[in-house]
């Protein structure tokens, strides 16, 4: 069942309707912290017995790549993500305002949720793990640019980004492929810990690397976390919408289940709907 969308909706309407989704935006990137704080933290911290077990940098690396994957799926694909669309990250947001699929006040909203979420996330797992977390090598989990510096980390993030979002949309527009866009992203996620981490700290998100940054003080390279994610999914965008056209793009959600309101198309779920459980991928 569709409806009209909301796009005319002034910001005290839009909090007051919308303010469930950007209640889960929060959520979704607080736990994404925690978990990065807390697996970074077991393969990370000098006297962690995992070090013994794990003595390779390179397999550890791996292992919390594999582990926030599978984070980031199981955020996708809960309940609460179906809901908000799970972007969690200020540059997919924006990527899908400049695509005209979510509306100025609910990406306003779901920026600033996203910020405070991050935030709130890393100084909760600052209080609980106290200096194992707080101090190098984890030292918050923050994203620092690697021996090619500021200007490699910089093109690093912008290809990765560019990247994600390239098949983000892709695999969300083809009904065949719809409902395995949170496993692609997750396995991206995985991938780029393994591989990238060493060049940038792989971020991607502006709000997952100033979350870190602001209680570790570390703001001399944060304008490469600000920037290089939100110029490559903007030319992924740009790209996919050139090689397919405009409405190659249904919607700003991940994935699209016809039991979850959509507050960015206008979707309302059929009561009569079967099978509540299955995810649909993108609205076609």
């Amino acid at each position: 069942m569709m409806a009209a969308p909301r796009g005319t909706l002034g910001p005290g309407a839009v909090l007051r309707e919308h303010w469930p989704e950007y209640v889960i935006e929060a959520w979704a990137l607080g736990v994404f912290m925690i978990c990065a704080g807390v697996f970074s933290t077991l393969l990370g911290y000098p006297e962690s017995p995992l070090l013994k077990i794990v003595p390779s940098e390179h397999l550890r690396r791996a292992v919390i790549g594999v582990a926030m994957g599978l984070t980031a799926i199981a955020l996708i694909y809960s309940p609460w993500g179906k809901r908000s669309g799970a972007h969690m990250n200020p540059a997919v947001t924006l990527t899908f305002l400049r695509l005209g699929r979510i509306a100025r006040w609910d990406a306003v909203f779901y920026i600033a949720a996203q910020f405070i979420g991050g935030c709130l996330g890393v100084l909760l797992t600052a209080a609980v793990l106290r200096d194992a977390f707080t101090v190098a090598p984890v030292h918050y989990v923050a994203t620092l640019p690697g021996p090619a510096g500021p200007a490699g980390a910089f093109v690093a993030e912008f290809v990765i980004s560019a990247l994600l979002m390239a098949v983000i949309l892709r695999v969300s527009n083809t009904p065949k492929l719809a409902p395995f866009t949170g496993v692609c992203a997750g396995a991206m996620v995985a991938i780029y810990i393994t591989v990238e981490a060493p060049l940038s700290g792989m971020s991607m998100n502006p709000a997952r690397s100033f979350a870190s940054a602001a209680p570790a003080g570390l703001w001399r390279h944060l304008w490469v976390y600000f920037l290089a994610p939100v110029l490559g999914m903007q030319a992924a965008a740009a790209w996919h919408v050139f090689r397919h056209g405009p409405k190659s793009v249904a919607c700003a959600k991940l994935l699209h289940p016809p039991e979850q309101r959509c507050i960015h198309c206008g979707f309302t779920p059929d009561p009569q709907a079967r099978n509540p459980s299955a995810a649909t991928g993108a609205l076609q």
